[in-house]
């Protein structure tokens, strides 16, 4: 009887925090995308000009091209941990902005900002975990 032995696909511990890079980048200028194509509903929707809401969904996608072009680059390490602390410090952002009364939201921009911040929590503690399983 022979015993079969399979060997792992990949020896790389980078993986999570690649693929948490990736899907951060991806799903952001996406977002940014839809916040620049839609500038005008949701200026009136969420309670701040068309002009703003145009360099939100501008930033998004400028961060969603920098952070996938980062996600390709040999040692990850750095890149991991700057932009898992960029996405904490987004979250106390958001939370900020809501709690200080910063920005003239309506309800549904207070909702929108908060779930924006979760976002930004979820990809943190993602990359943050993708760091952890990174060799030293």
């Amino acid at each position: 009887m022979t015993a079969l032995t399979t060997r792992p696909l990949s020896t790389s511990t980078d993986a999570l925090l690649r693929f948490a890079l990736r899907a951060d980048a991806t799903l952001t200028g996406l977002a940014g995308l839809a916040v620049a194509a839609f500038a005008n509903p949701l200026s009136t929707i969420g309670g701040l000009s068309p002009t703003t809401e145009y360099l939100i969904g501008a930033a998004f996608v400028f961060y969603g091209v920098a952070v996938y072009y980062l996600a390709a680059l040999p040692s990850l390490r750095t890149i991991g941990i700057a932009i898992s602390l960029a996405n904490a410090i987004g979250t106390v952002a958001m939370l900020a902005i809501v709690m200080t009364d910063a920005a003239p939201l309506t309800e549904t921009g207070i909702a929108l900002t908060l779930a924006t911040g979760v976002y930004t929590a979820f990809f943190a503690y993602l990359q943050y975990l993708g760091v952890r399983r990174l060799r030293a």
